[in-house]
């Protein structure tokens, strides 16, 4: 029998394809967003700890009554919610989980998502595998901030739900006061959903401040927020995410989730509540990252690579125009096999594979590695 592809034009992800290019050539992997120092050994030891005391079975669907108890305190601390632990908060098996199926709850064939481009790579497949449209529209370029005017232009009756994403990956901006103005209006105007994709919420630079949905009455009953513990505490591995939403709109997110994971590790949870309550753990990630930014900034100084404004997220975008005008797919590739740096090209996150000549570097990274990194940069560019 043929198998009838639901998603007939989606391949390996580039991310596993960089990753794969730069094991095989022996490639420094600034490509694939993930940290390369170890997570907290106390965090490992409270993890240790659980299992030995036979914590080892099916958590309760939500999440453990601990950790939501927590992940409710620390919202209610930053972003002055008070959030209901036993029916505002779901635990995921990470945020891409949390991700699909707050779209597969709210769109039903026919609904129109709009969505901004660069975009997070799940957005657009999650947004399909619900019978959903999906409608791209392009951050203003070089900024890439969200074009509202455009984006009142393409609401139609069919719009449904708007994916906001700060601070943003692949671009590393976020988003401000005005920006969320904005969007409360629309979503008062035409009756709109939000769904707010915040992993990085920790990870934000030069005194900047984190601009959650939850901090805006306006749109607790019509937004889901999704954050990622695996970005906060370096464990990406671990694959454990989190969502908060009104009781209403839980209660259904609840239905998708149980069918698609159930449950999350046990022990990790139980873990994660005991971390969360030293504030130091996550309110200290600026100090980490932007320092490995500020590093890896200073050594490319005199090289022709441009960086755009990072002020959040572990990756930097740059444009290599003064030194190629290769489309940055074939410019990537170069780096990877030739120069000995895996990168992401950032047209693989646009729906028309718009070309700024940018590439994506993670700086999430040993000082060594870096080091290392824009040595190899420094003896191939002129070749």
């Amino acid at each position: 029998m043929n198998i009838i592809s639901k998603l007939p034009e989606q391949g390996t992800s580039i991310f596993t394809v960089m990753s794969a290019m730069a094991l095989e050539h022996g490639a420094i992997n600034l490509s694939q967003g993930f940290p390369e120092f170890e997570v907290s050994p106390e965090l490992v030891d409270r993890i240790y700890h659980y299992m030995t005391k036979g914590h080892n079975q099916y958590a309760p669907m939500p999440g453990t009554p601990q950790l939501r108890k927590e992940i409710a305190r620390v919202t209610e601390e930053n972003y002055g919610r008070k959030t209901d632990e036993n029916n505002e908060i779901t635990i995921f098996s990470g945020a891409t989980e949390a991700l699909f199926s707050s779209i597969t709850t709210l769109i039903h064939p026919g609904d129109e998502v709009i969505l901004f481009d660069p975009a997070y790579d799940s957005y657009d497949p999650a947004i399909k595998l619900s019978g959903g449209i999906p409608i791209h529209i392009e951050l203003s370029y070089p900024d890439f901030t969200i074009p509202w005017n455009i984006v009142r232009e393409k609401i139609s009756s069919k719009t449904k739900l708007i994916i906001i994403n700060t601070p943003h990956n692949p671009t590393g901006t976020v988003l401000s006061e005005g920006d969320m103005k904005e969007l409360i209006a629309l979503v008062k105007e035409h009756d709109l959903w939000v769904l707010s994709d915040e992993v990085y919420e920790w990870i934000i630079f030069d005194n900047k401040s984190h601009v959650s949905v939850l901090k805006y009455p306006e749109l607790k009953d019509r937004s889901i927020a999704v954050f990622s513990f695996g970005k906060t505490f370096h464990a990406t591995g671990w694959k454990m995410g989190y969502a908060i939403a009104g009781e209403s709109l839980t209660k259904e997110l609840r239905k998708v989730h149980q069918f698609v994971t159930f449950s999350v590790n046990t022990p990790i949870q139980l873990a994660m509540a005991d971390h969360l309550k030293v504030r130091e753990n996550y309110t200290s990630l600026p100090d980490l990252y932007q320092p490995k930014r500020d590093h890896f900034l200073n050594l490319i100084k005199d090289l022709p690579l441009t960086p755009l404004t990072c002020s959040g997220t572990y990756f930097q975008l740059l444009s290599y125009a003064g030194i190629s005008d290769e489309d940055d797919r074939t410019f990537s590739e170069k780096m990877t096999k030739e120069w000995g740096v895996a990168v992401i090209p950032v047209s693989v996150f646009y729906e028309k594979k718009t070309d700024h000549k940018l590439i994506r570097v993670c700086f999430a990274k040993n000082q060594d590695t870096l080091d290392k990194a824009v040595e190899n940069i420094r003896k191939n560019y002129r070749n």
